[in-house]
């Protein structure tokens, strides 16, 4: 029986490994792809898009070794929302990378550099979006539920943010058939930073249901 013990608790340490692992590398992606953005850097960029692959490899032995601990330990409880949180947080990890380098593929597409006001408002919300996903993987190495919580609350700022942002590039492209091409690309750099920050949420809520047990509004799952 320790033995077993024993055995289920390696596994189970290797899947957060992996996933923490996982956490760090999409969080550099999206330093990278906010820095590439900010520098016009497409050699950076195209490296983001090329750093993808290990993440997709991460999450595709994640979900293998959660699904055989579930099939040959048939956990319960604590034991079996572990792996879940896992290979749910891998999926939400790959799509931050997937995002992330479609950000970095983009620079190297823009004929026309943007204004420095909008340079300066994509990268804070890069900033705030990237700073958000650290958050929310630190909560998951500590099982603080309640750092995780935070994570979760604070996700309306991140949607203030872009709507201000959304707004603004829309406005610019007002001005004339010359700001169309730039501020497209704006439009969707801003959008995949946001769909990062709501991706950091879901992470937030999963986190929140491996340790407690019950959803953010207080319902119990497992």
């Amino acid at each position: 029986m320790e033995h077993t013990l024993k055995a289920v608790d390696e596994e189970l340490q290797a899947l957060s490994a992996d996933a923490l692992e996982m956490g760090k590398l999409a969080v550099e992606q999206v330093r990278l792809a906010i820095k590439a953005f900010a520098a016009r850097d497409a050699a950076l960029g195209l490296q983001v898009a090329r750093a993808d692959e290990r993440l997709d490899e991460l999450e595709g032995r994640i979900e293998r070794q959660a699904i055989r601990f579930i099939a040959l330990r048939q956990p319960m409880a604590d034991d079996l929302r572990r792996p879940i949180t896992a290979m749910k947080t891998a999926h939400n990890l790959e799509r931050c990378g997937d995002l992330a380098k479609n950000i970095g593929k983009r620079i190297g597409q823009m004929d026309d550099a943007p204004a420095a006001g909008q340079v300066e408002a994509i990268a804070q919300l890069g900033g705030l979006v990237a700073d958000r996903l650290e958050a929310v993987m630190a909560a998951y190495a500590r099982g603080d539920a309640a750092a995780a919580h935070e994570v979760w609350s604070k996700d309306e700022d991140i949607d203030l943010l872009h709507e201000q942002l959304y707004r603004e590039i829309l406005t610019c492209m007002t001005k004339g058939p010359d700001t169309v091409g730039v501020c497209a690309h704006l439009l969707f750099i801003a959008k995949n930073l946001e769909r990062i920050g709501d991706h950091a949420t879901n992470i937030a809520e999963m986190v929140h249901y491996q340790i407690t047990g019950q959803d953010l509004a207080g319902r119990p799952k497992l």
